[in-house]
């Protein structure tokens, strides 16, 4: 009776790790929902108190139980502004951008452990990922109530002071981040991930290295001064109508790339294909 019962239960393991073996997961599908935060030269200090939205979409490639490959777009907005400073000297400058940020990747995702939707001790897992992609931007700011894309007014002086290109609205980014995900049920999971982004691009607020000064921002035909002009320093806004911006001096922090990142949760969609497993003998 003891020798049926253990042939039993080994038959029982057997049957189940089969069942296990036989359920490949291919891949998934899937979409986010979150927030977006951006780190660069209006936000020295890495504050995490101006988020705005991003969503994405994905498709994921499995090769194996702990290796995938990713291919996601998002679609984000980002923005700050010099009056969130602790620093007077930023509160005075009186800078602001927002941006609209379209970004295509490729990335790796490892899984910590084996996950295999619908089977029990298989249904979660945390994860690593890392790759690389590109992102299209294009700051802005409004004056006097009309809105005015920053690239194009080359604030900086770019293409007037020697050395200075006008930059590109589109740039490299490396996202690396961190997840977990659980099977809901069938086939269908939700995860949650953190996954920051270091960027080509030290132009994502349209702030780089100094002031261009005055001659590099001649008035208007009309004898108006130039847009340009009154963006590249508003500290005149709030400092009595005196502009701190003498050329030369800092306007921004050169050596230091803009970042961003994005915290999301979504939902994804496994697919799956049943192998039959091999008859060992």
């Amino acid at each position: 009776m003891k020798k049926i019962f253990v042939f039993v239960a080994l038959l029982a393991a057997f049957s189940a790790k089969s069942q296990i073996d036989a359920n490949v997961v291919n891949g998934e599908i899937g979409f986010s929902l979150g927030a977006a935060h951006y780190f660069g030269d209006l936000n020295t200090r890495a504050a995490f108190n101006r988020p705005k939205p991003v969503v994405g979409v994905f498709f994921r490639k499995q090769f194996g139980s702990y290796i995938g490959l990713k291919v996601s777009g998002h679609f984000a907005q980002l923005g700050y502004s010099d009056v969130y400073s602790k620093n007077e000297t930023q509160k005075t400058r009186n800078l602001s951008f927002n941006t609209k940020l379209f970004e295509l990747a490729v990335q790796g995702d490892f899984h910590f452990f084996k996950f295999i939707p619908g089977q029990p001790g298989y249904q979660f897992t945390p994860y690593v990922t890392m790759g690389a992609g590109f992102f299209t931007y294009d700051p802005y700011a409004y004056l006097a109530g009309e809105k005015y894309y920053l690239r194009p007014l080359n604030t900086e002086g770019q293409g007037t002071i020697a050395g200075r290109k006008p930059y590109s609205s589109m740039a490299l980014c490396i996202p690396i981040g961190v997840g977990f995900k659980y099977n809901v049920s069938g086939q269908t999971n939700v995860f949650f991930e953190i996954t920051h982004r270091f960027t080509g691009t030290d132009y994502l607020d349209d702030v780089s290295t100094t002031y261009a000064g005055k001659d590099a921002f001649p008035d208007l035909p009309n004898g108006a001064v130039s847009p340009a002009f009154l963006l590249q320093d508003r500290s005149y806004e709030i400092n009595g109508g005196n502009a701190i911006g003498i050329k030369d001096r800092q306007r921004g922090l050169t050596n230091q790339k803009d970042q961003y990142i994005f915290v999301e949760v979504g939902v994804s969609f496994s697919l799956s294909s049943y192998v039959c497993p091999p008859v060992r003998l």
